[in-house]
């Protein structure tokens, strides 16, 4: 499904690959393009589109997740103007807690992560419940590349070309109930292979819980990932599965999702247990709305520098305005953050 988002998501393709790379992929397509168009040449269009991605490390991507990617729907959401960020910034420089609490501790102490096999729980209110092996909990979802921005609560920001497939597919196929009213994502609790679990400093009562508003995770921005940078998900940025939704600051992406519950109450989750006036449920990106400790005004897009930093106001719903903004209509977003 092409989606199409007119006024913050239009570009064309130079505006996010680098010139270079671009000019090569058109060679290398050279009188193929209706050939690609028309799917004749998957492995082709698949291998050109990740290979713009020049400075990513390489993976280990399982065989369900390589087998999809000739099917992969490449650049179905762009970010218009901006360019992407570093994939070496991407993967290290990243909150995941499990791994340890400063920021170059998840690319350090991740690798201890074990994602295969791996299965996801759905349960509560849903007509097919069940413990899903990762393959087949992916199977009937084609992926889809979504260049989003991410925007940190700490008041930093990234451009990241995601792999994933829309939430609302999974969300029709296991057919909520009448009383769902919300979803709970729960991540890995692994004390064994996950340090930051481990320590007596955390404040976390682990497994790391999220949620979100039935009619949010239904909104068409919102997907799971297994992968980014035409890559699979590297472990320090919540392999082999992870929540997205841009509109929203990244605390809401909980990583390494081993469970999806539909409930009919709010879930309690993490940050807003821990420090609820801090840290609400809706965690909506909003200029008006400071955290306590400091603006959330303007933001530090990576990379940035001491002597070149990289400031920019913040946009309200980090940009999604148009499309998500109707989802809170009437409500007050400051008492509701």
């Amino acid at each position: 499904m092409l989606i199409k988002i007119p006024r913050t998501c239009d570009s064309i393709e130079s505006q996010v690959t680098p010139e270079s790379i671009y000019l090569s992929r058109r060679s290398l397509l050279g009188g193929s393009v209706a050939l690609l168009a028309a799917g004749a040449m998957p492995q082709w269009a698949s291998a050109a589109e990740a290979s713009r991605y020049a400075d990513v490390e390489a993976g280990n991507a399982p065989a369900w997740f390589t087998d999809k990617l000739s099917q992969t729907q490449w650049q179905a959401m762009t970010v218009a103007g901006e360019a992407i960020t570093p994939f070496k910034d991407a993967t290290h420089y990243n909150n995941f807690y499990e791994f340890g609490t400063d920021k170059g501790d998840p690319a350090a102490n991740a690798g201890s992560l074990k994602t295969e096999p791996w299965s996801v729980v759905i349960d509560g209110e849903v007509g097919k419940p069940g413990r899903y092996a990762l393959e087949d909990f992916i199977k009937p979802y084609a992926l889809q590349e979504r260049i989003y921005r991410m925007r940190c609560v700490e008041a930093w920001s990234m451009v990241i070309p995601w792999l994933g497939f829309p939430l609302a597919d999974l969300l029709k196929q296991v057919e909520p109930t009448s009383k769902a009213r919300y979803i709970r994502f729960e991540t890995l609790k692994d004390p064994q292979t996950m340090p930051g679990q481990r320590s007596d400093f955390a404040l976390i009562d682990w497994p790391y819980v999220e949620g979100l508003r039935l009619d949010e995770a239904m909104n068409p921005l919102a997907i799971l990932a297994v992968g980014m940078y035409g890559r699979e998900l590297p472990h320090q940025n919540g392999a082999p599965l992870r929540l997205v939704v841009p509109w929203k600051y990244g605390f809401k992406g909980g990583k390494s999702i081993v469970r999806i519950s539909l409930t009919t109450e709010q879930p309690k989750t993490t940050w807003q247990q821990i420090a609820p006036g801090e840290y609400g449920f809706y965690a909506n990106v909003n200029p008006t709305v400071d955290h306590p400790r400091w603006t959330q005004a303007r933001e530090r897009r990576l990379p940035s520098g001491l002597f070149s930093p990289n400031v920019r106001d913040t946009l309200m719903f980090n940009g999604y305005g148009d499309e998500v903004a109707s989802l809170y209509q009437g409500m007050d977003l400051r008492k509701d953050y």
